[in-house]
């Protein structure tokens, strides 16, 4: 009887195209990778009385993702989170679960590639490894895996899991283990590691995935970039300030310092809010008005919580979400003006070598995806790839 293993490679389906790697647009422009950062947890990224309210579900979060698939943006991402920052308006304290959501986004899509969060203290890397070999198959190959250590300890602390403050000094020592096992059981169906957190004996699974999967990582300090460099396949960075689309460049000279200590290939996306409107004026207004609302109570949990980690050194991403500079919006680039302005900026965001694209958030997400699709990316010279692809779909 013929088997139907998962290694019968005429089983595989054609995997869907990686990102933007390697293409350029008709002029020679650097095509930029665009993806949106899905709102799992209820307001999105904005901790302010004075933005949209409103709670995370199924219904809305695939409204959103097939409207960035129509516009033709190259993957969406989902983050965790167990426990919020309360306030007023309750920030982030009602939350979807990011693997089951990314397997119901899978059914109904057909293009656009997908990445659920890990939150690797409450998760065995074997099962991780089995959810996503079951959404690889629910998506045809467009399914990717976020690996997040953890860092706001009432998360785990609630559920018995917080394994201690010493935790945050070795806590890509732990990461890594845990990429290792993946990366077995996804490559060869089989893990037997054993290591200082995860003892492995003969670990099976199968099927495996039909395409290798892609692990994202966002750290930004020595260790996460340098875990980054060894293990993952790209590297989320936050943007910094307001309308300074290239201020976290050096994050990514860093990266490529990092990766030349490992000889792989990990390219840079960067998270930046877009505030957009028909002239920069308004944008700005709609901006300042947020900012007026700041949730101070929630804001001064993410401090709290920002400085727990006293391990990790100064220039980790927490640090700088809970900066309360511009913590309104976890302190991440934004880039507020008109759609001409913004389209300008995202352009220049791609004259940093190393850097593939750009995660985006909006404050309205589908007036925001709309504004973005039809205003924004046709002024791109670096989006110039995916006009062309959608003009010959339609």
């Amino acid at each position: 009887m013929q088997s139907h293993a998962d290694d019968d490679a005429a089983a595989r389906a054609v995997p869907a195209p990686d990102l933007a790697a390697g293409r350029v647009s008709a002029d020679g422009a650097p095509a930029m990778s665009v993806g949106v950062f899905i709102p799992i947890g209820n307001n999105g990224w904005l901790l302010s009385e004075n933005a949209p309210q409103y709670r995370p579900s199924f219904a809305l979060n695939k409204a959103i993702t097939l409207k960035a698939e129509g516009y033709g943006l190259d993957f969406a991402l989902s983050m965790i989170k167990l426990r919020g920052f309360g306030g007023k308006t309750e920030f982030w304290d009602h939350n979807l679960e990011s693997f089951t959501l990314m397997a119901g986004l899978a059914a109904v899509t057909t293009r656009i590639r997908l990445f659920a969060t890990a939150a690797t203290l409450c998760l065995p890397p074997a099962i991780v490894a089995r959810m996503a070999a079951t959404i690889d198959s629910i998506s045809d190959g467009r399914f990717g895996v976020n690996l997040v250590t953890g860092w706001q300890k009432p998360e785990y602390d609630q559920m018995g899991l917080w394994p201690g403050d010493a935790y945050f000094a070795k806590r890509y020592d732990y990461l890594a283990e845990y990429a290792q096992i993946l990366r077995e059981l996804w490559e060869t169906g089989v893990s037997d590691r054993k290591g200082t957190f995860f003892q492995m004996n003969d670990c099976r699974l199968s099927p495996r995935p039909q395409v290798p999967v892609k692990i994202i990582c966002a750290g930004q300090s020595g260790a996460g970039l340098a875990f980054t460099a060894r293990y993952a396949d790209y590297n989320f960075c936050l943007g910094k300030g307001l309308n300074t689309p290239t201020a976290f460049a050096p994050v990514v000279e860093k990266l490529a310092e990092a990766r030349a200590q490992t000889g792989r290939r990990v390219t840079a996306f960067a998270l930046f809010m877009i505030i957009a409107d028909e002239t920069d004026g308004a944008a700005l207004a709609t901006w300042e008005h947020y900012r007026a609302g700041a949730d101070a109570e929630a804001i001064a949990w993410l401090g709290l919580q920002g400085a727990a980690d006293t391990q990790s050194g100064g220039d980790t991403n927490v640090r700088q979400l809970a900066d309360p500079t511009s913590a309104v919006n976890l302190n991440m680039g934004t880039l507020v003006g008109s759609y001409a302005s913004v389209a300008a900026m995202l352009d220049a965001i791609m004259t940093i070598d190393g850097v593939e694209g750009v995660l985006l958030v909006f404050d309205d997400f589908l007036k925001g995806l709309d504004a973005f699709g039809t205003r924004i990316q046709p002024l791109m010279r670096t989006r110039r790839h995916a006009a062309a692809a959608l003009a010959e779909v339609a």
